[in-house]
């Protein structure tokens, strides 16, 4: 019980304040310093269940395959702003293999795909608002599987959190500092962007859930994971 206290404790405290200490006090350029710091945190909940024994070496390679495949849904879809199957493979992942599997999915499948699509200070809160998204997943686990209701709804909101979160970027990025006229601002002038990504996240999800959910659960079977 310690232990996983001590495991969300870093992700839902120790991650944004690295995120926000980061915005305010490093100098410029330093998002590659926090992103790298931020995937350590993202791994450091993994490393606590391994050495207890709760992780084993097949399930992160199971969350090396859903990255793998969430950066290649990134890159395949980029032609298509803002459709993205990223989310629904995070979420998936966290629903078969709990929140922090889909927190280290998320935190991994930004800072992999930004490689290719850019790096740049807003890859701290990519990070955080898919892994986020996972982590939130995990704990809907159940009800996300066995409510189809919920399962959209999370599907839908979970592109509101994302935008969230990015728009506390945007915010920080244009002042300095969090100015609430300028988040809402902000948020109003993505509201379309948001309806697409979310609806996206839904038909991702709809037609991914199942098929990969499947195999996710025989591999669990079979090696008892």
């Amino acid at each position: 019980m310690l232990n996983k206290t001590i495991r969300y404790i870093l992700i839902l405290c120790a991650v944004p304040i690295l995120i926000l200490l980061g915005s305010f006090l490093f100098p410029q350029k330093s998002y590659a310093f926090i992103s790298i710091l931020l995937v350590i945190f993202a791994c450091v909940p993994f490393f606590i269940s391994f050495e207890n024994k709760k992780t084993s070496t097949r399930t992160i390679v199971i969350i090396a395959i859903m990255t793998a495949l969430s950066v290649a849904g990134r890159f395949i879809f980029s032609p298509i702003p803002f459709f993205k199957p990223v989310t629904a493979l995070v979420i998936i992942t966290a629903v078969y293999f709990g929140s922090e599997a889909g927190f280290l999915t998320g935190a991994l499948s930004a800072v992999i795909s930004n490689f290719y699509f850019g790096q740049g200070p807003w890859t701290p809160f990519q990070m955080f608002a898919w892994g986020i998204v996972g982590f939130i997943a995990g704990l809907l686990s159940n009800q996300i599987l066995k409510n189809k209701i919920i399962m959209i709804l999370y599907s839908l909101v979970s592109g509101v959190i994302y935008s969230f979160v990015m728009d506390i970027w945007t915010t920080l990025w244009s002042d300095g500092y969090f100015n609430l006229i300028r988040f809402l601002a902000s948020s109003a002038t993505s509201a379309p962007i948001t309806a697409i990504y979310s609806i996206s996240n839904l038909i991702f999800l709809l037609i991914l859930l199942k098929p990969i959910g499947k195999k996710l659960d025989r591999v669990k079977i079979k090696y008892g994971l």
